[in-house]
């Protein structure tokens, strides 16, 4: 695997910035888009008007704390274009959810959104160690899903060649980076498994392939699985975050030269941690929910959004700007079992310790009487299909799982290609107990 570290010359003046340098930045931009959503915006107006605040009472960073929250459900509560601060002529792209629950959450960009969301994505793919003249294999999906054409404009804007192809077509995807030879991949980690499924499907072997960096984001996904990645594509495996309702992706991303958690680009967007039951804010270096303020945004400003991610913030390392820790999961599809909190990455870093597992699975919740069950369906591997495997497997997994995340659960070893694959986000857990 090649050591990649960047050249200081490449950086942006704000990535090397001094922490006073940085934070007067975030407080003048602060205070104008705070103005900005006050003024324009009628759904933020209305919500400062109750909550007896106004932009001018930010006197410091800090002061944001005094500002409401804003959440998922006031995006569907204001359907379609309720939250903009710009009229609708002057929006040159909408993007939204899929809306497999309820309303979608639908936002929209003005030309400057486009441009600097662009820049950051460049900022982003350069720190993961890309480099004008790259081809970059894009299999984020294209669409309202902001993952395709978000990587798209910031990888032409770094001066790569895109390869477009979006998700699916998973046989085509591996035909394509066997014979255009893309240094660069940009992909969800759990369809990066199906792709590296279907290098052995057909005999080929992945680390022989030209991908030398994998940019990964859209889902939780642990440094197990980055390493299962590493190991079988010679390649380096970096994570990139970022939320439709604050930009899409490039809001943070991780540096090849340490991989040690994400860099927010803290030029455009404040970050905070805060307890999720009670709101209030906590200091770097406790775990919490990551909440973000935009500073920059024009088309649909954000104050105090509530990603719902769980991490903590860490001073930076190889940038100024903080970072925050690989996403651990959510406080909305964390799993309360018999009293115990689970999270989906708890389970897959145990499906990745054993042997004769593949990487693809699911939780199934379900009720008998009382008592809450939870079944995690596995796949084994080729080599380990026979029964007694299979048991073996599935008494190790139960084993990890009671002792490391504390609870009992039912394992269920699946033939090969089984588990339903997502050319996008994986649906990890289905929960399938009555509603009360």
């Amino acid at each position: 695997m090649q050591g990649l570290s960047p050249n200081p010359k490449e950086l942006d003046p704000i990535e090397t910035a001094s922490r006073d340098e940085i934070e007067a930045l975030q407080f003048h931009r602060m205070k104008r888009s705070l103005k900005h959503a006050f003024e324009n915006s009628p759904f933020y107006r209305k919500r400062f008007i109750e909550h007896d605040v106004h932009p001018e009472d930010l006197k410091s960073l800090a002061d944001i704390g005094k500002f409401p929250f804003t959440c998922k459900q006031d995006l569907r509560d204001t359907y379609p274009f309720g939250m903009f601060a710009v009229p609708q002529p002057k929006l040159v792209r909408i993007h939204g959810s899929s809306g497999t629950t309820g309303k979608p959450t639908v936002v929209g960009y003005t030309a400057n959104d486009i441009d600097v969301w662009a820049n950051l994505i460049a900022r982003s793919i350069r720190a993961a160690g890309g480099r004008p003249g790259d081809m970059l294999h894009n299999a984020y999906g294209y669409g309202l899903f902001t993952g395709g054409l978000g990587a798209h404009y910031g990888a032409e804007r770094l001066g790569c060649t895109v390869v477009p192809i979006s998700g699916g077509m998973t046989e085509r995807q591996v035909t394509l980076i066997n014979d255009f030879k893309p240094r660069i991949i940009m992909v969800t980690p759990s369809y990066m498994l199906s792709i590296l499924d279907e290098f052995r499907r057909q005999g080929l072997d992945p680390r022989e392939s030209s991908l030398e960096i994998g940019i990964f984001g859209a889902e939780p996904w642990t440094n197990a699985m980055r390493q299962e990645i590493e190991d079988a594509f010679n390649m380096q495996a970096v994570d990139i975050y970022g939320l439709s309702e604050v930009m899409g992706p490039g809001v943070a991303q991780e540096c090849v030269e340490t991989k040690d958690g994400l860099h927010i680009w803290e030029d455009h967007f404040y970050p905070e941690i805060i307890d999720p039951v009670t709101g209030e804010v906590l200091p770097d270096g406790q775990m919490g929910e990551l909440v973000f303020t935009t500073l920059t945004k024009e088309g649909l400003p954000m104050v105090r959004y509530r990603t719902r991610d769980l991490t903590r913030l860490l001073p930076g390392t190889a940038r100024s700007m903080r970072r925050i820790e690989k996403i651990t999961g959510r406080s909305d599809d964390m799993i309360i079992l018999r009293g115990v909190n689970v999270f989906p990455t708890q389970i897959e870093e145990q499906i990745l310790k054993c042997a004769g597992l593949a990487p693809h699975f699911q939780i199934e919740l379900t009720r008998s009487g009382r008592m809450d069950t939870m079944t995690v369906h596995v796949e084994c591997t080729p080599d380990r299909a026979d029964e007694s495997a299979r048991a073996a497997s599935a008494k190790e997994l139960a084993h990890h799982i009671k002792s490391v995340v504390g609870v009992s659960t039912r394992i269920e070893v699946n033939d090969p290609n089984v588990i339903a694959r997502s050319e996008g986000k994986a649906k990890r857990v289905l929960d399938n107990r009555p509603k009360e």
